[in-house]
């Protein structure tokens, strides 16, 4: 199995919130029928679940709507401003029309009345998680498609430093370099000597700041690189 099959196919994390704390215990057992389902965290009211999501950062949410302190479809929001891609369900004994459209507004997968059925709640996390595997699919995909590309950029800019090249095409492999954070330093420093040479001097007073924090100590613009 590769790489990226192993990743579309682990456990789908999840996360239980939920007042009742019956409710909660039987969401549990339930899922626990579920080989693909690993519960990581559960929470007595929203607030509590947006936390809890913040530290374990799950696939999916199974929210009730009416809790304390915080209502689930405020936590979800709350959730998605660090963790957009997490998906929900929403469990609730409110059958109106005017709930389940506001659920869905939100960005709800899955809105099931208590009480539902293992088959029920089974059914849902299998249609939210097919989302879910897909989103990971592609995921690393692109992660497998940047390393290819960052390879043969570093394959290209070290021929390029080692001709001691500074034309255009040269800045441009170690600039693209340089826009990943954690860019290796000596791709930083072949930059800055570019610059150097072609008198660059807005691009290098920037660079020689980024090898100051990375190096933790002061670079001179003629310091040999």
């Amino acid at each position: 199995m590769s790489k990226q099959d192993t990743i579309a196919h682990d456990k789908l994390r999840v996360l239980i919130a939920d007042d009742v704390q019956a409710t909660r215990r039987n969401t549990r057992l339930m899922l626990a029928e579920h080989p693909m389902v690993d519960v990581v965290a559960i929470a007595r009211n929203g607030e509590e679940a947006v936390k809890l999501a913040r530290k374990h950062m799950p696939d999916i949410a199974i929210m009730d709507i009416n809790m304390p302190k915080m209502d689930g479809l405020s936590a979800y929001q709350a959730m998605t401003d660090f963790h957009p891609n997490m998906a929900c369900i929403i469990i609730s004994a409110e059958k109106g029309d005017e709930t389940l459209r506001e659920a869905m507004t939100i960005g709800a997968r899955e809105y099931l009345l208590k009480p539902f059925t293992v088959e029920e709640i089974i059914m849902a996390v299998n249609r939210v998680g097919k989302t879910v595997f897909e989103f990971r699919k592609r995921v690393a995909q692109d992660d497998q498609v940047r390393k290819e590309r960052e390879k043969y950029l570093k394959q290209l800019a070290h021929e390029y430093a080692k001709s001691r090249r500074v034309d255009n095409e040269a800045l441009g492999i170690f600039e693209q370099l340089a826009t990943n954070p954690k860019c290796e330093l000596h791709w930083l420093m072949n930059l800055a000597l570019a610059n150097l040479i072609r008198r660059k001097w807005g691009k290098l007073k920037d660079l020689v700041a980024r090898l100051e924090q990375q190096t933790s100590k002061p670079v001179q613009p003629d310091q040999k690189l």
